[in-house]
């Protein structure tokens, strides 16, 4: 159905929405700021303070306390008057101007859409996973913060992602609790009328309805689509039922909800925005929706209206190794898309099919959605600047011919948002330290001078830190084995475990076997001589889920649970089942030192490392993903030589002895070597140096600043000139690249004829056209990089001359330094026209051999 959402708080009739200043409460509750501003966290203490400390979820909270309980505290003039202020701030601070409003006004970017599979923005909506939804959730709040006009599009998940629970023989079991939307900070989107917003989308054989709803992230919304709808067969209403299960179908499924889906619903709220990002290729199909609406709207044939959209689409993709791509059997696409594509696009299943493949005419080939994304997107990145360059590798058979590193994969790396992630203490030390606007991104730089927080101070910030996670540690730990089964006593010892006052090493992450989790375990023996050296004492935190169906990820966890039996490791290791946010939050915000061990280059980037450097945590980890460009031997640890190894068991080895080493002979000594105070300098010097030099350039400000201004507001601009004067730019492109693909098996290179002088060398080679107009072609002379000399891409002049103006012969010259010899140089025939990303949207070269 169609109709123009309205900004209304649609909470639920049973509420009771009468009493006078509920609905202030109501907005405080259903706005997410508050998961990273955590004035509000007062008004949910007063009202439930149990209730909060176990759920951290306002919404929850707000509909469990009864109406006596709300009428109570809104009666006292003080709490009344605060609800009012913080409603009041929030109105402010929507309203007022950002970076974004300070600094691009005046751009063309008026909404960028961002699409993801999962988003992780509070423990009170379980929606994510992992890696990917930190991301997604982490750029939102930074958009937020810093005023970018974003909008996101994802799932609603019946059950999201999986529960864990660990049995007494440490097997892994998968729970998968409802997510009743009910209890969710979630708001239906509703018509002018009040009726709730569906949509329809056509599946083979039937339709499927998907309901809307509302997620407010400070200034961002966040849509998400729902297949749970009465409407709907049994079998349908579960497409959008858990994130990450199923088979290859009903992933097809929610994809298909997510990209055609997804668009469509920003449609229908009459929302046009220029920029479309894919958080990786689960989106894809957005690109062949968006294009279907160009079509619909300007009456212009796919392969233009692709050619116009595409400029305003980014993908970035996560992925370090080329299995990881969703793929699809071409006759399951055929199944699900063959109509659309035949009715709504007005191509053949063949030509869809071939959007998806590495080679088109190849029928057995699978549908790729990292390849679908490429194709209709006018840039594409990777998420650290090795991740780019692993990502150039892989996408290399996409770019026959090219060079490895011409392949049209950039780099943005990967931040954090540090207000959701600090401590209070950690709070408090960079607001007297920085000032509290420090993650607006309104200055070039980040104001700030840890250096001037004195070592007493920064000692004492990680000492309550440390001191915090031991007892949320302990509390949790209890809890975890009573509801185990353990005996009394286990869970009374539970409540005792660990010292504040020793060095605490955090790991957690997901279980998969290029992860390395079980690095530590190498050489158990010495690993256990190292957390009970009775003057330098260790001790370790492990989380972390391996996927139900990894088998082998659940087999490292049991390795883990069997060394903790160890009558003497229990004393020093625990493993604290069910990671979630909320349990991330304390082990970064109370961690000395942060381990991450996988396998290079398989960490695209890695984001849990960053999370501890506005904690004063230290990184130990291997040089991959983000810790490769942030390394530097005085703000932490590195593992590994800066190469790739495979999964070799020798390299294996010698990196955990690597890690050993570390450990023993640097970071334990270091954390324990105090002065007269009790006061380790050289550790608070790393520590300083990591705060300091690290945080500002792994925060989300920065990520999502780079994103807008060297992907969102080029991309704005690409897309306005290519729907000018209904899309004859695109027409222009389509033609042009017609007339070259005709033409290129026709055209060669001639003579080559170079003359050599101690200063240069000028090149002249001769070029055959058959008839393409010059202008459609770039002639370069390029010469790969070599010991101290980099690449050289010079552009050739083409001789004018009018002896024979029929002949489709030309010759282009150049000049180059003679510092390298003449051998090195090649011509090479590019593809040219004026906006146009080659080899991104044309891949043809031709080398002159």
């Amino acid at each position: 159905m169609s109709g123009n959402p309205r900004n209304v708080n649609p909470v639920y009739d049973l509420l009771p929405v009468k009493i006078d200043g509920f609905e202030a409460l109501a907005e405080l509750a259903l706005d997410l700021r508050s998961s990273w501003n955590h004035a509000t966290d007062e008004i949910w203490r007063r009202l439930d303070a149990e209730l909060w400390e176990i759920t951290h979820n306002p919404w929850v909270v707000l509909q469990t306390v009864s109406r006596k309980q709300i009428e109570h505290v809104l009666a006292d003039v003080d709490f009344r008057a605060k609800v009012d202020q913080l409603r009041n701030v929030r109105k402010q601070t929507a309203e007022q101007p950002a970076w974004f409003q300070q600094t691009h006004a005046d751009s063309p970017l008026k909404c960028a859409a961002y699409f993801s599979m999962e988003f992780m923005l509070s423990e009170a909506l379980p929606i994510y996973s992992g890696g990917l939804g930190n991301v997604a959730g982490d750029q939102l709040k930074a958009a937020s913060d810093l005023g970018v006009p974003v909008v996101a599009v994802g799932l609603l998940y019946q059950q999201g992602y999986f529960r864990q629970s660990i049995d007494d023989a440490g097997q892994q079991h998968a729970l998968y609790p409802y997510n009743d939307p009910g209890q969710l900070p979630i708001r239906p989107l509703r018509d002018a009328e009040g009726e709730w917003l569906r949509l329809k989308v056509d599946l083979p054989g039937y339709s499927v309805w998907l309901r809307a709803w509302q997620v407010q992230v400070g200034r961002v919304k966040l849509y998400l689509l729902d297949s749970n709808d009465a409407a709907n067969f049994p079998a349908h209403r579960g497409i959008t039922s858990e994130l990450y299960g199923g088979g290859a179908e009903l992933r097809l499924q929610q994809e298909l909800v997510l990209g055609i889906g997804g668009w469509r619903l920003l449609t229908e709220l009459g929302i046009d925005p220029e920029v479309c990002h894919l958080n990786e290729g689960h989106a894809a199909f957005a690109v062949l929706e968006r294009a279907r609406g160009f079509m619909e709207t300007t009456g212009q044939p796919f392969d233009v209206a692709l050619a116009v959209t595409r400029a305003g689409n980014l993908f970035t993709t996560h992925t370090a190794v080329s299995a990881g791509f969703d793929r699809f059997a071409p006759n399951l696409i055929e199944q699900y898309l063959g109509r659309y594509a035949q009715a709504k696009l007005g191509i053949s299943i063949d030509d869809l099919l071939a959007l998806g493949r590495q080679n088109p005419t190849d029928a057995s080939e699978s549908f790729n959605m990292a390849y679908l994304a490429i194709r209709g997107s006018g840039s594409v990145n990777g998420v650290s600047r090795l991740h780019g360059e692993v990502s150039r590798r892989i996408f290399t058979p996409l770019f026959p011919h090219w060079p490895e590193d011409e392949v049209p994969v950039g780099h943005v790396t990967n931040g954090v948002h540090m207000p959701s992630w600090d401590s209070a203490t950690a709070d408090k030390v960079w607001t007297q330290s920085c000032g509290k606007d420090r993650w607006l991104g309104t200055g070039e730089t980040l104001a700030c001078d840890i250096g001037g927080v004195s070592d007493e101070t920064l000692w004492q910030f990680r000492i309550d830190s440390t001191h915090s996670l031991i007892n949320y540690a302990r509390q949790r730990l209890s809890r975890q084995l009573a509801a185990s089964g353990s005996s009394a006593e286990d869970v009374e010892a539970a409540k005792h475990l660990f010292d504040p006052n020793t060095l605490t090493l955090g790991f957690a992450r997901r279980f998969a076997t290029y992860k390395r989790p079980n690095l530590l375990l190498h050489d158990p023996d010495r690993l256990l001589r190292l957390l009970t050296n009775p003057e330098c004492p260790v001790q370790l935190i492990i989380a972390g889920k391996a996927h139900p169906a990894d088998n082998a990820g659940q087999d490292l966890i049991r390795q883990w649970i069997d060394f903790i039996r160890h009558p003497i490791a229990r004393q020093h290791v625990i493993f604290l089942s069910d990671y979630d946010m909320l349990l991330t939050e304390h082990l970064v915000q109370g961690s000395d030192v942060w381990v991450n061990t996988p396998r290079r280059p398989w960490e695209a980037s890695g984001t849990s490392g960053m999370k501890v450097l506005v904690n004063g945590g230290i990184n130990l980890s291997e040089l991959d993903g983000w810790w490769a460009e942030a390394y530097t031997p005085d703000v932490g640890w590195a593992i590994g030589d800066g190469k790739e190894h495979g999964d070799d068991p020798a390299w294996n080895a010698v990196e955990a002895e690597q890690l050993y080493d570390i450990l023993e002979n640097e970071v334990v000594p270091e954390f324990y070597q105090r002065n007269d105070q009790g006061i380790p300098n050289r550790w608070l010097a790393r520590m300083r140096n990591s705060m300091s030099q690290l945080t500002p350039q792994f925060s989300a400000v920065r990520t999502v600043r780079q994103y807008t201004e060297q992907h969102y507001l080029p991309a704005a601009k690409n897309l306005r000139d290519r729907t000018l004067l209904g899309g004859t730019v695109g027409t222009n492109i389509v033609h042009w690249e017609r007339s070259v693909r005709e033409k290129w098996a026709s055209l060669k290179f001639g003579d080559v004829r170079i003359e050599t002088t101690p200063e240069q060398h000028v090149f002249d080679v001769d070029l055959y056209l058959d008839g393409l107009d010059p202008s459609f072609v770039r002639v370069e002379l390029y010469a790969d990089s070599k010991d101290e000399s980099p690449i050289v891409r010079q552009e050739m002049t083409r001789n004018e001359s009018t002896d024979n103006a029929d002949s489709h012969w030309a010759t282009y010259r150049t000049t180059v330094p003679a510092a390298r010899p003449a051998t090195e140089f090649t011509p090479r025939l590019v593809p040219q026209h004026a906006g146009v990303n080659v080899p991104l949207e044309l891949d043809l070269i031709r080398w002159q051999r």
